[in-house]
């Protein structure tokens, strides 16, 4: 019985930790909510700002002992938290408009990632040995050129529309997860290679190991994925439960991150791969439940795990055991603060224009170039640094037996200094920002007809994952857009035949009788569709 009670004391410190975090998720969504309208806040600020006041109050409370309720972990972000948010991302995306703009955004993600952490690495290197703060070695500054590439565009996101402008989305948003890849990429190089001896053949390395896990992880991604997509449509699941069809949607997805973390390949390119190939295929092969049961889970999982990692963030930052090791030498810390804003500017400011330039001279068509403002968003976005800096500076300069040793506790301070401004500052000011830039996309769209806006809304499934028909977009681009009659000119610059077009008929060919997708008919029991299968079967 003693033993029970000592089970039950030691549990209950966890119990109560649990249901004080659970609270404050509670408190970030009705707070967001309340403050949805608001020309300058957005969930993922609010979510940061109400951690670091619960962490104000937690520090009061125990006499300055303690600023968290839960301790920040890498493992706890990158296996739990982060695939959710990957996933969704993959599987809410719309297709044709992230892979029209797929050689941009790589671009962006892969040249521009590099770009940025040459710039952060060498800056680092010149500027913090003039300011003594400890004995980093060449890996330590390399290391941080990647922390502080790793860019975090959720507050963007969340102000940009897909439908409103589809460009600037889809570069935002594929840059975003082609470089969260690339920095973690960069990272893990860093901590493998012999770096005594940098050349040029360690520079190729780099770029090798990139593009083989890059093309690895996409293909695991993809196999997953048309797996899951045939499973569900030889076994029709929904027959008896809809719940397998969830379940094992749900399961797959976060198998295909596991399998690629245990191969050693990036989780984050092989989840969000899975979801794009589960939206065009697996998605239409379960039943028209689990089709709207699986869009808001995956939606809403994602939705959490972002609140999460934004309040975990901003708990964390106030931990008054980081800041004991600085305590003699806040300027320092301040100073490398500074320099590590400064430093992600100009990296930033030093790839977007030049290859947004580069970019536009490949352009055929007027409408996919990217003009001056949409390149000052482009940028803007990629400023904010979040939890992917937070967990790759906490694996570096938090290893054991490091954790006291001064250089490495500022750089924590720092980082933690860096993210907090960058996500709160430059958070608050995007909305104002875009709605002077893009004034046309702080005003939603409205529908002159009530039956078109209810048509439009029972379609948001299929919309919002880039499955409309071609029939349907034709008829919507013909309902706004004025005929005219085709010119030659017309037809040498714009050809008909695209990469899209054969892909559909390879699609249509190939992949769609093997894999199921968009036209296929699950087989639910007692349903027409079923008993006239079975009637042709008794014949």
């Amino acid at each position: 019985m003693s033993s029970g009670g000592r089970l039950w004391t030691t549990d209950y410190g966890s119990v109560v930790s649990i249901n004080i975090f659970v609270l404050l998720l509670c408190a970030c969504i009705v707070i967001g909510h309340l403050l949805e309208e608001t020309r300058w806040m957005n969930e993922s600020t609010t979510a940061l700002v109400i951690g670091l006041f619960t962490g104000v109050l937690l520090l009061v409370a125990t006499g300055g002992k303690s600023s968290h309720i839960l301790v920040f972990s890498e493992d706890l972000f990158f296996i739990y938290l982060l695939p959710p948010i990957i996933f969704n991302a993959g599987f809410q995306v719309k297709k044709k408009q992230f892979f029209h703009n797929f050689m941009t955004i790589t671009l962006f993600g892969a040249i521009g990632t590099i770009i940025s952490f040459t710039v952060i690495s060498f800056g680092g290197y010149v500027l913090f040995k003039k300011l003594n703060i400890g004995p980093l070695k060449i890996g330590d500054f390399l290391a941080i050129g990647a922390i502080f590439s790793a860019t975090d565009s959720v507050c963007t996101l969340q102000v940009l529309s897909q439908d409103e402008t589809p460009l600037l989305y889809s570069l935002v948003f594929g840059e975003g997860v082609v470089n969260d890849a690339m920095s973690i990429v960069l990272f893990k190089t860093v901590q493998d290679f012999d770096l005594v001896h940098i050349d040029t053949g360690v520079a190729f390395q780099v770029v090798g190991n990139f593009i083989h896990l890059f093309l690895t992880s996409t293909i695991l991604g993809v196999i997953v994925g048309l797996l899951s997509a045939y499973i569900i449509k030889k076994l029709y699941f929904g027959r008896h439960s809809t719940d397998r069809e969830v379940a094992i949607m749900i399961l797959m997805a976060y198998f295909s991150y596991m399998l690629a973390e245990l191969l050693h390949l990036s989780g984050i390119l092989t989840v969000f791969f899975c979801g794009i190939v589960m939206s065009h295929y697996t998605w239409h092969n379960v039943t028209e439940s689990s089709r709207i049961t699986t869009k808001h889970v995956f939606a809403t999982m994602s939705f959490i795990t972002e609140i999460f990692i934004f309040l975990y963030v901003g708990m964390d930052a106030l931990d008054i055991e980081k800041w004991k090791c600085v305590s003699n030498s806040l300027g320092k810390s301040i100073g490398v603060s500074a320099i590590l804003l400064v430093l992600v500017l100009i990296g930033r400011s030093a790839f977007i224009f030049p290859l947004s330039f580069l970019s536009n001279l490949f352009k055929n068509s007027h409408s996919g170039r990217i003009n001056l403002k949409q390149q000052v968003i482009i940028w803007w976005a990629g400023l904010m640094r979040g939890a992917v800096s937070m967990a790759l500076a906490y694996n570096q300069f938090t290893r054991p037996g490091d954790t006291q040793l001064h250089g490495n506790a500022i750089m924590i301070t720092s980082t933690i200094t860096v993210v907090l401004f960058s996500t709160i500052v430059f958070g608050l000011m995007t909305k104002p920002l875009i709605s002077l830039l893009l004034p046309s996309t702080a005003i939603p769209i409205q529908n002159t007809s009530s039956e078109h806006s209810n048509h439009k809304s029972l379609l948001s499934p299929l919309i919002g994952n880039g499955q409309a028909s071609d029939s349907e977009k034709e008829l919507v681009i013909a309902s706004h857009v004025p005929s005219r009659p085709p010119s030659l000119l017309m037809l040498l610059t714009e050809p008909t035949p695209t990469i899209h077009y054969y892909w559909r008929k390879f699609d249509n060919a190939y992949m769609r009788p093997v894999f199921g997708g968009r036209g296929f008919v699950p087989l639910v029991q007692g349903s027409p569709t079923e008993q006239s299968v079975r009637g042709h079967a008794v014949k």
